[in-house]
């Protein structure tokens, strides 16, 4: 067995075993069954679904990141960016990062290996500041942030 060097980031491909794949496969399959029960269980119509409405606003009484989250999916599923940005902006910025993120796990699973996304850190830090003035001015009363606030959460 020969020793596979590293890589110019100083990591070794991963291991090429029977079950090297089976965290980047299994979480694709999860993430399968999840979009399935969205496409199912139309998060936006008013009819009461088996899982109940948004849990985050049972518990909370405010609009939190399953409630937009699940809306933002059905409709990136639809093709309607628009409602989907309103539904949960940071969410879906995020898209694009985490599919990338995935590949680059299942490659470096396969023994392959992907370079890594050249972010920096102040946009890491930015993006998650971003992330909670959404959530906090989603629930702001009054225009223009009322275009966020979602009324048909149960």
């Amino acid at each position: 067995m020969t020793a596979v060097p590293p890589v110019a980031d100083g990591h070794r491909p991963g291991p090429r075993g029977r079950w090297a794949l089976a965290g980047p496969f299994g979480s694709a399959a999860l993430l399968a069954a999840a979009l399935a029960w969205v496409l199912t269980h139309n998060p936006t119509d008013a009819i009461p679904d088996p899982s109940g409405g948004c849990l985050w606003t049972a518990l909370t009484g405010t609009q939190g990141p399953t409630c937009g989250g699940t809306r933002m999916v059905w409709h990136l599923m639809h093709g309607n960016l628009a409602q989907a940005a309103r539904h949960h902006l940071p969410a879906l910025l995020a898209v694009p990062f985490v599919i990338y993120a995935w590949a680059r796990w299942a490659a470096h699973a396969a023994g392959r290996q992907l370079p890594a996304a050249p972010l920096p850190r102040w946009l890491m830090i930015a993006y998650g500041a971003s992330w909670m003035v959404f959530a906090v001015v989603r629930n702001l009363p009054w225009p223009p942030f009322t275009w966020l606030h979602l009324t048909d959460i149960q």
